[in-house]
């Protein structure tokens, strides 16, 4: 029988795991893919349906609905032993109702540091504490030998109709600094709806067209060029921005990528 272990997760709640949990559901796509990383292959049972890589895992594995809207039968079908979710992917009123039956470890991520903090965290709560180390010090390493040339006035778009940007106080935010970005709405907080007579105003050189959560095409170019002509419309992955487990490894030659 699996020793009970007391821990507390990113938002500071404290909470009491078997330890090592065997039969663990995942409710964030980048944690799952972190948790395929440190070779929990066996012991996660459950993800979402928004939990796409690794492939294999979004084929064959059973999953219990969105980030959003998780489906509490199939869950308890699972009989989890422990359930790894986020603050801001996950709903509030969900996540409490599973954690008065199940123990539910919760992250909370702003920057590259709490990331990094996060995956020492679950090494630790799934006994991969070797493997989540190793993987903290190469993504370390890669962002320490990344050494952007200047900044570049950028806009981040992750909506259409509304138009809606990545501003300061988010994940987005602080991954477009590490890239050599100023962010030109860091003076407005989280996801805030824009106009086109706002991103004119600002006058960026740069503006950016994520592939999630909307997923912005060539076609979109052509409307962002119309109002910023003299700016450089680009597509980019979205992932290298916003997930914040093991895809973080990719983040910084992305980075550079994208800055040529």
């Amino acid at each position: 029988m699996a020793k009970l272990i007391t821990l507390t997760d990113q938002l500071q709640r404290r909470l009491e795991v078997p330890f090592p949990p065997q039969r663990i559901v995942s409710l964030v796509p980048s944690q799952t893919e972190l948790l395929h990383y440190l070779g929990l292959e066996e012991r996660v049972v459950g993800i979402t349906r928004f939990c796409e890589h690794p492939a294999a895992w979004y084929r064959n594995k059973p999953r219990v609905g969105g980030t959003k809207q998780v489906n509490l039968d199939r869950i308890k079908a699972l009989q989890p032993d422990l359930i790894i979710g986020n603050k801001e992917e996950n709903d509030r009123e969900q996540i409490e109702l599973l954690a008065q039956i199940y123990p539910v470890w919760l992250s909370d991520i702003k920057t590259l540091s709490d990331a990094l903090d996060m995956i020492q965290q679950v090494g630790q709560l799934t006994d991969t504490d070797e493997q989540a180390g190793y993987l903290v010090g190469k993504i370390r390493a890669a962002f320490a030998e990344y050494r952007p040339q200047g900044t570049i006035r950028t806009a981040y778009f992750i909506w259409r109709k509304p138009w809606m940007v990545a501003a300061a106080d988010t994940f987005i935010h602080e991954m477009m600094r590490e890239a050599g970005m100023h962010n030109v709405f860091s003076h407005k907080q989280r996801y805030p709806e824009i106009s086109l007579d706002e991103l004119i105003a600002l006058e960026p050189a740069r503006v950016l067209l994520s592939s999630e959560p909307y997923p912005f095409k060539e076609k979109h170019i052509k409307e962002i060029q119309s109002a910023c002509p003299k700016a450089q419309i680009k597509l980019v992955d979205g992932a290298l921005f916003s997930w914040y487990g093991s895809r973080l490894l990719l983040a910084p030659a992305y980075f550079a990528g994208v800055m040529r």
